[in-house]
């Protein structure tokens, strides 16, 4: 679907005035400016952040006395189990608090949940069973926020809980003998941003620090942190948290630690996805390689491989699962490939985008852990609120749904409109689950659209992309993107600079490339400079691009490309129009 153009405005004095004060070329200037920084301390901080701009973990809402019960635990011999979530932030989380407890020397064992079994979040069955092992202590990572029920049924059966999440949470708090959440009620911690596997890291600082008794840790509890700040990143990439204040910070470090002591398992996946071979890491080598080699364990059903992934001491054994997870990435991408398929012709088949306002898919058989990877890219294709439900094929369980929203609606909050047609529901603005009778399927579809067209103008319904500013490709030289690198790391809240362009030519026919030509590889020109540009995702414009006789406008980010020790500068392109279209569609 067409795309509305948004350049950022933009000052010319500022611009000058940073570029002389601050040291950086027009085009950084004009960036940070569009990010709200224009104070020298400021673009200081934000250009080269600290570990030591980490607020002190006995500040997070919780975490005192979550701390305080946890080493009294650890004292006594108490039987603690981390009870995490089986995504990539909620298996970081719970490998990165299992290794400080056991490095405590605590008695710890570890439960995910079966996606495809038990869904998310603490269940009753599992916490019997857990109780029924011995448990005394369960500790929640990345999850246990709205599990109200289950909080009872863990008191009833005599557990001591203890909750660690970041997600939304209802009116009422459940039962717990602590409770760690950056919006915990009462409190006002200044940055409500971490993810599970963030809130993880400073509770397991905090539990270090107490076993120091000092605020500076022993050298082998430092290591450990060190090594933690990597999983921390992992978790704070793949779950799209905005990479601000303390997860840029984490991100940041986390990036440079995994390059550096990986730990076993995720060495071996750096081998086999050759990021090894990098000088750097950077965020989408954990949102495009890493990350979805773990979130394939999740979605799966086999979260503990991903869990003993990042926890084997074992180098033949981190070894196995490394292949194991890289080819269950692979078949995890042909399944998704098939259902967007599949989804695609459904949503063309139902969906008029000249007034729908959200798009409420659903058949038999879609597996339920790749749903929420198509509603995504569904939701980004035409820019709607998606739903995805799978039904049991048998008709003898609930249908498992994942949504995914687009900027502007709220997705917890809708589901929280529709509850009345709902087994459960979960999650947050962006992203969220629930669990569905079929019989309700045509009320929900009814109830949630409404409240879709009743939030989303009909204005809105066409994707916008915000452009950073406009540079010619003369501008953008090795050294300049080398400045621009200095902004990352990217992701939510700090998205990687989307920059345009005109009078772009194209010297040679595009070229599809990837598995199934998925993605385009374009030899462009303008004014005799000459760069590479790729489009991922971009491999259904071939034909219509190859038609282009004149000049085109291109969307596109900047990167550096390093292949065989040279480094260049290559464009990933987003969006493109031809001249005369974009000069006729005018800039908003």
């Amino acid at each position: 679907m067409a795309k509305r153009w948004r350049i950022q405005p933009h000052d010319v004095s500022r611009i000058a005035f940073l570029e002389r004060s601050a040291g950086v070329s027009a085009v950084v200037a004009q960036l940070l400016l569009g990010r709200g920084l224009d104070d020298l301390e400021q673009i200081r901080i934000f250009l080269d952040p600290k570990l030591t701009g980490l607020r002190d973990p006995e500040l997070l809402p919780g975490v005192p006395l979550a701390a305080e019960k946890i080493t009294a635990a650890i004292a006594a011999g108490k039987q603690i189990i981390v009870y995490g979530d089986y995504d990539a932030d909620g298996i970081t989380a719970t490998a990165l608090l299992w290794q400080c407890l056991k490095l405590l020397g605590g008695k710890v064992g570890y439960y995910m949940p079966n996606r495809l079994d038990e869904g998310y979040g603490l269940n009753d069955e599992a916490l019997r069973t857990l109780a029924a092992g011995g448990a005394q202590l369960v500790i929640t990572v990345d999850c246990g926020i709205a599990s109200l029920n289950e909080a009872r049924t863990a008191k009833a059966l005599g557990l001591e809980l203890i909750v660690t999440d970041h997600h939304e949470m209802s009116a009422e708090l459940p039962e717990a003998s602590a409770i760690v959440h950056p919006r915990l009620p009462g409190h006002d911690y200044p940055f409500d941003g971490l993810c599970g596997a963030g809130v993880a890291f400073k509770l397991a600082w905090a539990l270090c620090q107490r076993a120091s008794q000092s605020k500076k840790v022993s050298d082998r509890m430092r290591e450990f942190l060190l090594q933690a700040v990597g999983l921390a990143a992992i978790g704070t990439v793949t779950d799209m948290v905005p990479l601000l204040d303390e997860n840029r910070i984490l991100v940041r470090h986390g990036l440079a630690s995994l390059a550096k002591t990986p730990g076993l398992g995720l060495a071996q996946l750096l081998k086999l996805t050759k990021l090894s071979d990098k000088p750097m890491l950077a965020c989408e080598d954990i949102g495009f390689s890493l990350g979805p080699r773990l979130n394939a364990a999740g979605r799966l059903g086999q979260a503990q491989l991903g869990f003993e992934l990042l926890t084997t001491v074992n180098p033949g054994r981190a070894q196995a699962l490394a292949e194991y997870l890289h080819e269950l990435n692979g078949s995890r991408d042909s399944l998704e490939r098939s259902i967007y398929l599949a989804a695609k012709k459904q949503a063309e088949e139902q969906f008029d985008p000249a007034g729908d306002a959200a798009l409420v898919l659903a058949d038999r058989g879609w597996h339920a852990g790749v749903i929420g990877i198509v509603a995504g890219r569904l939701a980004e294709k035409y820019h709607r609120p998606v739903v995805l439900i799978s039904f049991d094929p048998l008709g003898a369980k609930p249908g498992f749904g994942s949504a995914r929203s687009v900027p502007g609606f709220d997705l917890h909050r809708a589901l929280q409109v529709c509850t009345e047609h709902l087994l459960s529901h979960g999650g947050h603005r962006a992203a969220a689950g629930l669990k569905i009778d079929e019989a309700n399927l045509p009320a929900f579809r009814q109830a949630f659209c409404e409240f879709a067209e009743s939030q989303i103008s009909s204005s809105e319904r066409t994707a916008e992309l915000r452009i950073d500013a406009e540079a010619s490709l003369s501008m953008l030289t090795l050294q300049a993107v080398e400045q621009i690198e200095r902004m990352a790391p990217f992701g939510q809240g700090n998205l990687r600079p989307l920059l345009c362009t005109s009078g772009i030519t194209l010297t040679e026919p595009p070229k599809k490339i990837g598995g199934g030509g998925r993605h385009l590889s374009l030899k462009l020109s303008q004014h005799n400079v000459r760069m590479r540009g790729v489009a991922f995702g971009g491999g259904d414009w071939a034909d219509e691009l190859a038609l282009v006789r004149g000049p085109l406008s291109m969307a596109f980010r900047p990167v550096i490309n390093t292949f065989n020790g040279r480094r260049n500068v290559e464009l990933h392109v987003v969006d493109w129009r031809a001249e005369a279209v974009a000069q006729a569609a005018g800039r908003s």
